[in-house]
């Protein structure tokens, strides 16, 4: 096994200088984020804020992760594939630079603190964040399949059994964020529904997510990619809940025919046109079951109020036809897709025995996803596989 890269933080700090305490700790609003980690403050805290307290031996710090490689790349910074040196376990890590525009900057901040405050089986959990030298590094579950959108371009298309048990988790895990944090992601499209070698399906990616204050209350700011975006949305006025299902509609649409729903335009603006002004798409009843056209249909009404809820849609009967076929993703998603982690069969002892002592797996309550028998051959890739405990 080669040397481990060194993770990509810069040496000089950034100019951001009005969002630092003078401890040199990341500050935006409620949020701290330094070298120990991250921490929400309460409105009842006044003065300075008070300092994060330092990671002891039992905690996840960077110091503890060896990068692999870039996975990721975006304007404001980079995902990398880590390995913890302890357990062997994979996370990604994202970096970003905070010289950058205000507008991203808050972004990040809304998804370090939505990420922080959701724990769900069907959501990429963040498990650390820490701010050093003018770059924020954001330590999360590792998905070894990769996001659907690059799962789709190795299958070409989706059949229905296998649609059917990806929708069931993500209205779940739109059901969570809708009803139980009472959040709207506002960007759900194929990139931000990531996938393992185990079969999870999980909602990622909440930097224009939006908390509301009540069930009935409605946002009405322009941000997200125009692609998936509700009518109601691009049209300036108020949006709820109801625009995820819109977006998921979209999703479940493209996943199916292997192709955008909206025919390519000439121009950005003659497809926002198209979504406010043209009838929704839908799926041909030549093509699909009647139940599928169903579901895709209940999702996609221009009118906001028509849409049926993630609650409503998971007692869809699309969702229930296929249940006596015992559909397998894990199978599928590793059979047709091609992981980017695999096992190193070679490490496989030491690895076991670090991670079942090691007091960070115990702390995290690490699943050893490797506690197999010695000598049963081990067939797969790793995976980010555990209960999170909320940080401190």
């Amino acid at each position: 096994m080669g040397k481990p890269g060194k993770l990509a933080l810069p040496s000089h700090e950034s100019t951001i200088g009005k969002f630092l305490t003078q401890s040199g700790t990341f500050k935006d609003g409620d949020l701290l984020v330094n070298k120990d980690g991250l921490r929400i403050v309460s409105q009842s805290e006044e003065g300075e804020a008070p300092p994060i307290e330092p990671l002891d031996h039992n905690q996840l710090s960077l110091d503890d992760l060896d990068a692999i490689k870039v996975i990721g790349k975006g304007s404001s910074g980079i995902v990398q594939l880590v390995r913890h040196k302890w357990t062997g376990q994979f996370f990604a890590l994202k970096v970003i630079q905070l010289n950058i525009q205000e507008n991203i900057r808050r972004q990040i901040a809304q998804e370090l603190k939505i990420s922080l405050s959701t724990q769900c089986q069907y959501v990429v959990a963040c498990c650390q964040c820490f701010y050093v030298n003018g770059v924020i590094s954001i330590v999360l579950e590792y998905m070894d399949g990769g996001s659907l959108s690059d799962f789709l371009k190795t299958v070409k298309t989706i059949p229905e059994p296998y649609l059917a048990a990806i929708c069931k988790q993500v209205l779940k895990g739109l059901m969570y964020l809708h009803h139980e944090k009472r959040i709207i992601h506002r960007d759900l499209k194929p990139s931000n529904i990531l996938i393992n070698h185990m079969g999870e399906v999980k909602i990622s990616d909440f930097g224009v997510s939006a908390i509301i204050a009540s069930s009935s209350a409605q946002r009405d700011t322009f941000t997200g990619t125009y692609n998936y975006m509700a009518p109601e949305r691009i049209s300036g006025q108020k949006h709820g809940y109801m625009s995820d299902i819109w977006s998921l509609g979209l999703v479940i649409l493209e996943l199916a025919t292997g192709e955008f729903p909206y025919p390519r335009r000439e121009s950005f603006y003659e497809l926002l046109e198209a979504v406010v002004e043209h009838p929704p798409p839908s799926a041909s009843a030549d093509q699909f079951t009647e139940e599928f056209c169903s579901f895709v249909s209940a999702c996609l009404q221009k009118k906001a109020s028509d849409r049926s809820s993630a609650q409503i849609l998971l007692n869809h009967p699309f969702l229930s036809m296929y249940d006596d076929l015992n559909i397998d993703l894990a199978s599928y998603f590793t059979t047709a897709g091609s992981p980017l982690a695999t096992f190193n069969t070679s490490n496989y002892k030491q690895l076991l025995s670090l991670s079942l002592f090691h007091p960070f797996c115990h702390r995290h309550m690490l699943v050893p996803f490797f506690m197999i028998p010695i000598d049963e051959p081990f067939k797969g890739t790793l995976h980010s596989c555990f209960h999170r405990q909320p940080v401190r």
